[in-house]
């Protein structure tokens, strides 16, 4: 059975999207989404992203990183999926609905309301969630905020001097995070400019994150650092992210198609199977 994907990508966060709104696609697991995201031997991305019909908006969005765990939410994916779908649009994930609506700069993801309790997050125990009392190594006393899915902030001088492929891991799968966590490493440059780089869970380090350039914002917010608005430099380029006065955060940017193709879903599910050669795109 040949399946049509399309790739995509926002600021360089890459995604194969599997477009099942108005016909139904065999069931995703974690073995086949990796297999999917694998760069050597799969098609490759960040995330593999599944469309399906939805009772509770215009399509439902199924989001499953490199490794093949499932999420709740992915801001840059949700930017894609608004372009692909070329007009505003109510979209269900597991971390809620999110409004994604085109504008002449990309697509604008009305994000939700942030939240900031411990058990929200989740943590594995009590402790204040603005400045959390642990650390690891020069990272230390994060925020904790939960925008459909979970990060830990630290605020440091260069983020681009922070060993993120030794400390990433090391915060992501620690204990006190018992569902996992995003690790976001940002430095506040002026009252209406950040810099980020993340560590997804799941993902790794990456060249963007939406999700986590809204809860670094949040956080730098919630400190008193920077406005209501402001503009979240990551590798992969700018996100413009607002927190209104109604609670609910926006992020604005652009998303990207990058081609078009097929592959024969029995090729990934076969453990035996010589891809190279079986994707046309």
């Amino acid at each position: 059975m040949r399946i049509e994907f399309t790739k995509m990508h926002g600021l360089g966060n890459d995604f194969v999207v599997l477009d099942g709104r108005t016909g139904a696609l065999p069931p995703m697991d974690a073995a086949l989404a990796a297999a999917l995201a694998d760069r050597h031997t799969g098609i490759g991305c960040d995330q593999l992203i599944v469309l399906a019909p939805s009772d509770l908006g215009d399509f439902q969005m199924l989001i499953f990183n490199s490794d093949g765990s499932q999420v709740e939410a992915c801001g840059n994916a949700t930017r894609a999926v608004g372009l692909l779908h070329g007009r505003p649009a109510t979209i269900e994930t597991l971390g809620g609905l999110l409004s994604t609506t085109p504008t002449d700069t990309g697509i604008s993801v009305e994000m939700g309301k942030p939240r900031f309790g411990w058990q929200q997050i989740p943590l594995g125990y009590a402790m204040d969630t603005h400045a959390m009392p642990v650390a690891w190594e020069e990272l230390v006393n994060p925020i904790a905020v939960n925008v459909g899915n979970p990060h830990a902030i630290f605020f440091v001088d260069d983020p681009y001097q922070i060993d993120m492929v030794r400390l990433g891991p090391l915060v992501e799968n620690d204990p006190i995070f018992p569902e996992r966590v995003n690790v976001n490493v940002a430095a506040v440059t002026a009252r209406d400019a950040i810099t980020l780089r993340v560590w997804e869970r799941g993902a790794g380090l990456t060249r963007a994150c939406g999700t986590g350039a809204c809860a670094t914002a949040i956080g730098a917010m919630k400190r008193g650092l920077v406005d209501r608005k402001v503009t979240v430099t990551l590798p992969g380029g700018p996100l413009v992210i607002e927190w209104r006065d109604d609670d609910v955060i926006v992020m604005t940017g652009p998303a990207t198609e990058s081609f078009r193709g097929s592959f024969d879903m029995a090729d990934y599910r076969d453990p035996a199977r010589d891809m190279p050669d079986k994707v046309d795109a």
